[in-house]
């Protein structure tokens, strides 16, 4: 597997970030620039870049350049974990991973792929720079989950959003086994200690406004979308994103299916054909 490189990148009000980078890789072997393609992946709310590297060596082995930030607070980003302002704040995160990738790439468009909360993420990101988005690839998207806070919870949180904008809340999927059912993988999620565990009540208010572009997709012209799904997923509702997908009036839709798989379709077990299959979701460059 290729390792990546770790670049950081500083966002407008100085929060410096880290990312993962794959150039592309030529047949013969050498890393050269992305002139096949780009690719912005972004990871789930718990998860961080570690999570994802097979898959995205496997990308630039297929001659995309690859991109992979830890989002603000997360993953390898010690500073304000769990924290984001605002939903406008994560946004603008990700374009300035956009431009970067594009900037390194040499590509004016680039493919963005979104796993799990990461994929609402995207789809935003697609609403916010529809030119620059070439095409989407939700991996058991977050758009709508069946895991969720009680009432009491969300009464607090709603509280702490007046009172107390950083105050920490835990992430309802802790547990490992709602993420894969391969034993080393859960033994890696359990031991990881990059995970994050607690994001803050801004973090949620944030989130939830992301939600809102789920509702009137339809209405944008689309680009090439590919939604692959897990169907022993605890955290995500199968059948509403089916539903969802069916009802997106974007000519270019694609759906894959994984009988017996979990959630964390990289953490599959050997024999899974996830990986290879994202490759060749990811439109002819």
């Amino acid at each position: 597997m290729g390792e990546p490189e770790f670049i950081s990148l500083r966002h407008a009000d100085g929060y410096e970030a880290v990312a993962r980078w794959w150039a592309a890789v030529s047949g013969a072997g050498y890393r050269v620039p992305g002139s096949a393609g780009g690719v912005l992946y972004l990871h789930g709310i718990q998860s961080h870049g570690g999570w994802f590297e097979r898959s995205g060596s496997r990308l630039a082995e297929a001659g995309l350049a690859v991109l992979m930030p830890d989002r603000r607070g997360s993953g390898r980003n010690e500073r304000d974990r769990g924290h984001a302002d605002s939903a406008a704040q994560l946004l603008n995160d990700a374009a300035d991973w956009l431009g970067e990738l594009q900037r390194r790439a040499g590509c004016a468009r680039v493919h963005v792929v979104g796993v799990s909360w990461g994929g609402k993420l995207a789809l935003n990101l697609y609403r916010l720079r529809p030119h620059d988005v070439a095409s989407l690839t939700l991996v058991a998207p977050g758009l709508f989950p069946i895991v969720d806070m009680t009432l009491g919870e969300k009464l607090r949180v709603a509280w702490s959003a007046l009172a107390d904008r950083r105050h920490l809340f835990d992430i309802p999927i802790n547990e490992p086994e709602m993420f894969t059912a391969t034993p080393r993988w859960r033994e890696f999620i359990a031991a990881d200690p990059l995970r994050l565990r607690q994001v803050s009540a801004s973090f949620l208010i944030a989130s939830r406004r992301l939600d809102r572009f789920t509702r009137d997709a339809h209405e944008h012209p689309g680009v090439p979308i590919h939604v692959f799904l897990a169907e022993h997923d605890r955290i995500i509702d199968n059948e509403r994103t089916r539903n969802w997908l069916r009802r997106l009036e974007w000519p270019d839709r694609g759906l894959t299916e994984y009988k017996g798989a979990h959630h964390t379709l990289e953490f599959e077990p050997e024999g899974s054909t996830y990986v290879d299959d994202l490759v060749a979701a990811i439109p002819a460059r």
